[in-house]
């Protein structure tokens, strides 16, 4: 399933800003659509030694060589369950790949500025830091994450070693 709605500026469009609206655990997520690269079914990566626990290793895709991190375990949400619902976000961060596993993928939500709240101070889920804001969209609240920053952390330097290794 590849993304082909690829734009070159950031600024929301008429209706918003577009996010790939996924699943943890019980909670819902959202990334800027604009780093999704494509979505793909999950299949074992290969391991790796001496990484943290939610690098869950790399695979070969069409040639590259892409780290895959584990949102579950990244986020301390408990072991993660693979079955076929399981899906890996790949990204395209800085010119850089990156599978994001994650429990399921529901669609892509736009979002009026007028729908995003800010992040609040405290969370026990993950560093506000990543946070954005909160999306929502009538029943539904968003936990929109900044991944650009999530993958761009200190722990992080790891997975631009492994691709570019």
């Amino acid at each position: 399933m590849q993304n082909s709605m690829h734009t070159d500026s950031r600024l929301p469009n008429a209706a918003g800003f577009e996010f790939l609206a996924f699943t943890l655990g019980n909670e819902e997520y959202g990334i800027d659509i604009l780093k999704v690269q494509e979505i793909r079914g999950y299949e074992s990566p290969t391991s790796i030694a001496n990484v943290p626990d939610f690098i869950k290793g790399i695979i070969n895709l069409r040639g590259l060589i892409v780290p895959i991190v584990d949102m579950r375990i990244k986020f301390n949400l408990g072991e993660a369950e693979y079955h076929n619902l399981t899906v890996v976000i790949i990204l395209n961060i800085g010119g850089r790949v990156v599978g994001m596993v994650v429990d399921s993928v529901s669609d892509v939500i736009t979002l009026s500025p007028e729908q995003i709240k800010p992040a609040p101070a405290m969370t026990n889920v993950l560093d506000t830091g990543y946070l954005t804001g909160l999306g929502a969209v009538d029943d539904r609240m968003l936990i929109l994450v900044d991944i650009d920053k999530l993958m761009s952390g200190s722990e992080m330097g790891l997975l631009v070693e492994m691709a570019d290794g």
